[in-house]
């Protein structure tokens, strides 16, 4: 499996860069003839323009975080929101029915998320600590491997933007499934990147909590690039399917409580197989996968087992720094469809829609890779705790937690 997904991973890279350059070529060559409606000069400049916000924003917004991370929350749970709710009404301003669409699920989105950042709020202190008590000593030379993650993502990005240009130059039926397949070989493309330097951080982290050593990022890169990438390929597929699947779980579980109506029958058993399945595809395997060259399945289970152990699966099941990454992933990209949506808006009307949808990818993807290495470091901080509870290498935070829970649900 590891070697399939390895192969796989790259054959895709590959044939996906000649499906671009093709499209590019073949885009350029319509343009250039007057009866065809596509203007690049329109087109490419909104997209480009919001690609580069995204790595500028994405920097930042890391930078934030590390130095500031009691802020960096309550600005992603606050102000995305806000930002998903002007996405909404930018496409509602469009006009278009596929924009009226968007627009409306944007809104409700906006809702949702407002409900959500009002019931964890609680969370907040903890969710701080934990982050900063895992990133506080951040590896050597994370700033750089940051800047070149981001760099990367954003000429890759770039990439692909010519060939989806090239394919709406012509617009045929078979140009939108080219577009459709750059965009899904760009989503699993982005998780491998984002999980390479977590897989790499996680490394480090796990030695320096677990055993008190510093290792060489460098050499950690190096191996994960060398032997690694077959498992990082499977775990990308894996965990975003089983992470929304566990997600709606807990979610319809919130919702049903203890009612047994007939309606809601099904959500114990789907419950059950939540649990079942992120046994076997968690994104704390990724620490096992560095540190002991495991399969992403096998480190998952043995992660899974070892949080079983410490009974610390109710205190990572309410840990809010994956939901602060992925609030943080929609405010930038957010803001990039705001970006490219609005000019694109002002010089073309008709490619506002298309521009902002392409942004938000841009700009929730580029983001998710510069928050990498600090979701790492608090896995790291978990696995190694669950390992080895008494280490002097840990102070009080999750013991501290735990007692609150406890405390607060009367166990």
């Amino acid at each position: 499996m590891r070697k399939l997904f390895q192969f796989i991973f790259y054959i895709q890279l590959i044939l996906i860069s000649i499906l671009v350059i093709v499209l590019t070529i073949r885009g350029f060559v319509y343009a250039a003839r007057s009866t065809n409606h596509f203007r690049p000069e329109k087109w490419y400049p909104p997209l480009l323009g919001s690609a580069a916000s995204a790595g500028i924003v994405s920097y930042l917004w890391e930078w934030i975080s590390f130095h500031d991370p009691s802020r960096a929350i309550k600005i992603a749970f606050c102000v995305g929101p806000l930002l998903t709710c002007a996405v909404g009404i930018l496409h509602i301003l469009i006009g278009c029915p596929i924009s009226l669409a968007i627009g409306t699920i944007a809104i409700i989105s906006s809702v949702i998320q407002s409900l959500y950042t009002c019931w964890v709020k609680p969370r907040f202190d903890y969710a701080t600590k934990i982050l900063t008590v895992s990133t506080s000593f951040p590896p050597d030379k994370t700033a750089t491997f940051v800047i070149l993650s981001i760099i990367t993502c954003l000429v890759y990005s770039s990439f692909l933007v010519t060939g989806i240009g090239g394919a709406t130059a012509a617009g045929t039926g078979l140009d939108i499934l080219f577009i459709i397949v750059i965009l899904l070989t760009y989503t699993w493309t982005m998780q491998v990147i984002r999980n390479m330097l977590y897989v790499t951080i996680s490394r480090v982290r796990y030695m320096n909590f677990a055993c008190g050593a510093d290792m060489n990022t460098w050499i950690a890169f190096r191996d994960t690039v060398q032997h690694l990438v077959g498992r990082v390929c499977i775990g990308s597929a894996v965990v975003p399917v089983i992470g929304t699947i566990w997600g709606s779980a807990r979610a319809m579980k919130s919702v049903v409580g203890g009612t047994d109506e007939f309606l809601f029958s099904c959500a114990d058993c789907y419950s059950r197989l939540a649990s079942t399945l992120i046994t076997y595809g968690n994104r704390w395997g990724f620490v096992h996968v560095g540190v002991y060259n495991k399969g992403f399945m096998q480190a998952s289970a043995d992660t899974w087992g070892a949080f079983k152990t410490a009974e610390l699966i109710p205190l990572i099941d309410s840990d809010l720094t994956g939901a602060f990454c992925f609030f943080s992933g929609v405010a930038v990209g957010s803001i990039c469809t705001l970006v490219g949506g609005t000019w694109a808006l002002a010089i073309h009307k008709s490619y506002a829609t298309e521009v902002s949808i392409y942004a938000f990818f841009i700009g929730y993807f580029i983001c998710r890779v510069a928050l990498a290495w600090q979701q790492a470091c608090v896995s790291a901080y978990y696995v190694a705790y669950a390992e080895n509870p008494q280490s002097l290498q840990f102070d009080a935070t999750i013991p501290v937690r735990i007692q609150e829970l406890l405390q607060r649900y009367n166990v």
